[in-house]
């Protein structure tokens, strides 16, 4: 079931990345991506309260806080980025980049979670690279 999900997520970030090009035309950068959290941040909160689990909040460890705390600052600068490459440049060549993320996450996985990284991992991160490289060149 995780996989499905997966290719949803891939599908959703697509549509993401089509809409946001459309939508930033005329728009600074900074000020779409502070539009963008709004929405998500009122349907995260509006799918808290339909599954009934607004309770956990205060089960949340400190750990886990500092740890999502710093994810949401990551995913803030990303969106910062990733906007302004967006106004500046073509879909076309900012999203191939931007999914260069999956082989910073295979390798600080690999680093800091001691995930094995395999051949297979080493192949599949060769052909990201190289399809990234072969896209944007």
């Amino acid at each position: 079931m995780w996989a499905v999900f997966a290719l949803l997520s891939a599908l959703f970030a697509a549509l993401t990345s089509i809409l946001a090009k459309v939508g930033i035309e005329g728009v600074p950068s900074n000020l779409a991506t502070a539009l963008r959290p709004v929405v998500v941040l009122v349907f995260a909160w509006a799918m808290v309260f339909i599954t009934g689990q607004q309770g956990g909040v205060l089960a949340i460890s400190k750990k886990s806080w500092i740890f999502l705390i710093l994810s949401g600052l990551a995913t803030g600068l990303s969106w910062l980025c990733y906007y302004r490459a967006l106004q500046l440049g073509q879909v076309s060549k900012v999203v191939p980049i931007d999914k260069l993320s999956v082989v910073f996450t295979l390798v600080l996985a690999f680093l800091f979670l001691h995930e094995k990284f395999t051949p297979k991992s080493a192949i599949g991160v060769a052909l990201i690279t190289a399809g990234t490289l072969v896209m944007v060149l």
